[in-house]
């Protein structure tokens, strides 16, 4: 059975709003277009797929008309609609400077805020034929300086000599507000130069960043200041993702094949790890006909057994067991997983652990100098969001196809019986492609709240700026359902979540500025989960979803066996009516901070607990712990030591750590928090890490 509940005490509200893209991108004149109308001009919506079709030697085929290809669609064949045969020089370009450009025609390219919702509505079509399309995108708000001074070498590289005649390139980068113009496509080297100089020569640093701190519903001060969801993504790759989307989305016009070589530094020190926002990047670069090349910028790392010089030496036996080197291949090879989804999924390659660069370009000029594109209109109508097969076949002997896989269908948002909605409901949370109309954001926590088994609290956050809202009475008011499911590592379900939530107050205005959270949680035992999320609102029937794994450790083999280490901003009086949750303690509830984003004026909450701590020879616990906040490699404060000689739960064997830190003692900017915690008492310790923006 569903629950409705108003939202107060397990729903609260905290800053957020959308603010626009700085509009950094330079109209640069393009090239202009061939005289004939694009190919693929129609009223109808055809999918596109790029094939390139080889002989048994490998090498390219052509001449191949219509009638020489077959298209199934789920083994359904499709009558192929438009046919298009695109030839791209490979000769290179002259390596004296570019002549003059021709007469400027509309930008293709340009800033704007990230949307994170739907594709971008239906552009004219437009002719590059004879033109390869290559967008270098830098991530530049992720890339460590040396990393960020590689990618710029290289790509400095390819424009002054590795360009073909035929090459017109953009520049883009990933800012903290998204996608970010530096340059419109163009063969002029000059003004290619001058964006990738900029590129290198601009980084936003934390005090620059338009971001803001959590508030509650009921505070009535203001903050001053219009916040950014960005906030939700400073530490996650969603924003990442989502600037993806919106390249795809301004590209999708254009009929041709489109590559984007996409500089980054893996997903290293990502804290969520979100499927849906990746398969929406993947199903929009794929319909947008768009092949994404990844670069490792980090190039070809050794990882070393006892760690690198600049790292304290690992504790423990873990050296020695292997298992702390093992680790480590694990990150590292985690950090790449989600780049070579991407550039596998939309048909590109890609380039890791090599620190010469230079072989993506050949890449790029070798997938685009001869292939076919075929379109069609779908025989399939239902607007279901699943996922669609596509296979070419040639007709021909001896000649094989490469092209991608498939797409997602589109989804119908229409207005559907009370009935239907809840079985729409259903069917969002099953489908591989969520919808992603609004974002959510998710956040995880465990306890220990009994032998083997632990709480975890969810946190899942949406920005009221997305929530269309209802004059009822003296209020405005919108509503939510949710609905979600935790799945063990054999995919069974283990824990189900289904509610529906109603936000109300005196003016809309007021709570779009912010942003809607919920709590919830679950008891489970040690192991890895999935927990997937959507959300829907009840107006206009919007969707947004979530997807990440859950670890939940076995910590009866830890040496100090400690829980997740909380940070919040709010304490909400009420709200604990779980009494399973250790977060709801003395009538209040420490909801946590899903951004990690605080004002100066805000309070700092720090919640963790220890599990089994050494006996001193008295019998009692000693306990140690402080929270250090670390800039670079300076420590810019650090709390007094509390110490501990007793548990506070003594039925779970549980020291619990609850203080606070006025955010007034730090300087805006970013920190890495250290919190340590020493047990003196068994001789073991824990420095566990998390990152905090001081606005």
């Amino acid at each position: 059975m569903r629950r409705r509940r108003r939202a107060s005490a397990l729903a609260s509200v905290a800053l957020a709003a959308l603010l626009a893209a700085p509009a950094g991108g330079v109209d640069a004149p393009a090239q202009q277009r061939g005289a004939s109308e694009p190919t693929f001009a129609s009223a109808v919506s055809l999918v596109r797929i790029a094939v390139v079709v080889r002989d048994a030697k490998g090498a390219l085929v052509r001449g191949l008309a219509r009638e020489d290809f077959t298209v199934q669609e789920d083994e359904k064949p499709q009558a192929i609609e438009a046919f298009q045969f695109e030839e791209v020089s490979t000769e290179r370009a002259p390596a004296e400077e570019s002549p003059a450009a021709p007469a400027p025609a509309a930008p293709i390219l340009r800033a704007g805020p990230s949307r994170g919702g739907g594709p971008a509505p239906a552009a004219p079509a437009i002719d590059r034929s004879g033109q390869r399309l290559v967008v270098l995108l830098f991530d530049a708000s992720a890339m460590e300086p040396e990393q960020l001074g590689r990618a710029v070498a290289s790509a400095r590289e390819y424009v002054n000599g590795r360009m073909s005649a035929a090459d017109r390139v953009a520049v883009a980068s990933i800012g903290t507000t998204g996608l970010e113009v530096g340059q419109d496509f163009t063969a002029d080297r000059a003004l290619l130069r001058q964006a990738i100089d900029r590129v290198a020569g601009t980084g936003q640093s934390g005090d620059d960043a338009s971001v803001a701190a959590d508030q509650s519903v009921d505070t009535t001060q203001t903050e001053g200041f219009s916040p950014d969801t960005s906030e939700l993504d400073l530490f996650n790759i969603d924003r990442r993702l989502r600037a993806i989307e919106d390249l795809a989305d301004a590209l999708a016009p254009i009929q041709q094949k489109k590559s984007v070589i996409y500089y980054s530094n893996g997903t290293a020190g990502a804290t969520v790890d979100n499927q849906v926002e990746l398969r929406a990047a993947i199903d929009r670069s794929v319909k947008a006909n768009l092949a994404v090349y990844p670069v490792d910028t980090r190039g070809l790392e050794a990882i070393v057994p006892g760690g690198e010089a600049r790292q304290a030496s690992a504790a423990g036996t873990d050296t020695f067991s292997g298992r702390a080197l093992q680790r480590q291949f694990d990150q590292q090879a985690t950090a790449q997983d989600a780049l070579s989804s991407l550039a596998s999924d939309t048909g590109g390659r890609p380039f890791f652990d090599s620190n010469d660069f230079g072989g993506v370009y050949e890449r790029v000029l070798a997938d685009s100098s001869a292939y076919y594109v075929l379109g069609y209109a779908s025989s399939n109508p239902a607007q279901d969001g699943k996922f669609r097969r596509v296979r070419v076949r040639v007709k021909r002997p001896g000649l094989k196809v490469e092209h991608r896989s498939g797409y997602y269908a589109p989804r119908d948002f229409g207005h559907a019986r009370q009935e239907d909605r809840e079985h729409q409901l259903e069917d969002q949370l099953l489908s591989d492609l969520s919808p992603r109309d609004f974002p959510v954001w998710l956040q995880s926590a465990f306890f220990r709240v009994a032998d083997n088994r632990y709480y975890v609290p969810l946190s899942i956050a949406v920005p009221g700026s997305a929530l269309p809202f209802a004059r009822k009475g003296d209020e405005d008011r919108a509503s939510l359902d949710l609905i979600g499911v935790v799945n063990d590592e054999a995919n069974r379900a283990v824990a189900r979540l289904r509610d529906t939530v109603t936000v109300a107050a005196p003016g809309a205005a007021d709570v779009k500025r912010k942003n809607v959270q919920y709590q919830t949680g679950f008891v489970l035992p040690p192991g890895r989960y999935r927990v997937r999320v959507v959300v829907r609102e009840n107006q206009d029937g919007a969707f947004g979803s979530f997807e990440a794994q859950i670890v939940v450790p076995d910590l009866r083999s830890a040496a100090l066996k400690l829980s997740s280490v909380v940070l919040g901003t709010q304490l909400q009086k009420g709200a604990g009516s779980d009494a399973r949750n250790p977060l709801s303690r003395g009538g209040s509830t420490l909801l946590p901070s899903v951004t990690h984003v605080v004002s100066t004026r805000q309070t700092l909450y720090f919640y963790y607990e220890v599990y089994d701590p050494g006996r001193g020879p008295a019998g009692e616990p000693h306990l140690q712990t402080s929270v250090s906040f670390l800039r670079g490699k300076l420590r810019q404060y650090e709390t007094p030591p509390v110490e501990l000689t007793r548990l506070a739960e003594a039925d779970r064997h549980a020291a619990v750590f609850q203080f606070s830190v006025p955010a007034g003692s730090l300087k805006p900017g970013f920190y890495v928090c250290q919190v340590n915690v020493i047990d003196d008492a068994a001789g073991t310790f824990a420095f566990p890490r998390l990152a905090l923006l001081v606005r």
